[in-house]
């Protein structure tokens, strides 16, 4: 009988994506032996202030990032959807579109974001929908994570392996602690150099560098009544 295949998600506002994002989903995927991992750019991400750029742009530039990176590929799953797009139901949305138990899924995320998770909607809950890989981010290590949420700790774990029986039992989910290095580069740093007319080779993949230069994303604009005052982008990721 054919293993069932293991599909990890990776999703957020991505604006815009960036090699901290790539290098942890590659992370997760060698860590937990994934068949792919799915990039899910969020249309309407909750409690945050509106994207600089539009979920169409923000989908452009995450399929441009993973082209031709084995494993890896985009999703527009929450573009069709309306409303805020909550990590429970992306979760779904993948789960129903792949045909996926829950054992079968392994939710990406940073050690940072992860730090957050009794703030987020349906939480205890939406552990008990996926497994989740939390991989290490500058000024965030699992060791801080574990003493940050010490009523997960019996939920954590380091992965073993490829075999199901060393990483997760039907019906369950564990979280799975992913030590790996990933860049020191975040998408509002990112922004703002651009909106200074900086330059961010290095911390995005040259494909999506190109996209932002060639539709002028991110760009600080100059009113054009009273005097010249540049216009400052949401600080948020």
């Amino acid at each position: 009988m054919n293993e069932a295949a293991r599909i990890g998600i990776l999703g957020g506002t991505l604006d815009p994506i960036h090699l901290g994002h790539i290098e942890a989903a590659l992370a997760a995927r060698e860590a937990l032996r994934l068949d792919r991992v799915v990039i899910v750019p969020a249309h309407v991400p909750p409690h945050r202030s509106r994207p600089a750029s539009s979920p169409y742009h923000r989908f452009a530039m995450a399929a441009l990032a993973v082209a031709g990176v084995d494993g890896l590929c985009v999703s527009d799953v929450e573009l069709l959807a309306p409303g805020p797009s909550y990590t429970a139901d992306t979760l779904h949305h993948v789960a129903n579109e792949h045909g996926l138990e829950r054992s079968q899924i392994f939710f990406i995320t940073g050690a940072d974001a992860f730090a957050e998770i009794e703030t987020w909607k349906r939480y205890p809950d939406v552990l008990d929908l996926a497994n989740f890989v939390v991989v290490s981010r500058p000024g965030m290590s699992l060791v801080d994570l574990r003493s940050r949420l010490p009523h997960l700790r019996g939920r954590m774990r380091l992965p073993l392996g490829r075999a199901h029986s060393e990483i997760t039992s039907p019906g369950e989910t564990t979280i799975f602690l992913v030590d790996a290095p990933t860049p020191d580069v975040s998408s509002t740093e990112i922004r703002r150099l651009i909106g200074l007319g900086e330059p961010v080779m290095g911390m995005v993949p040259p494909s999506v560098e190109w996209h932002i230069l060639q539709h002028g994303l991110y760009v600080q604009r100059v009113p054009t009544t009273s005097r010249a005052e540049h216009l400052h982008g949401e600080n948020r990721t």
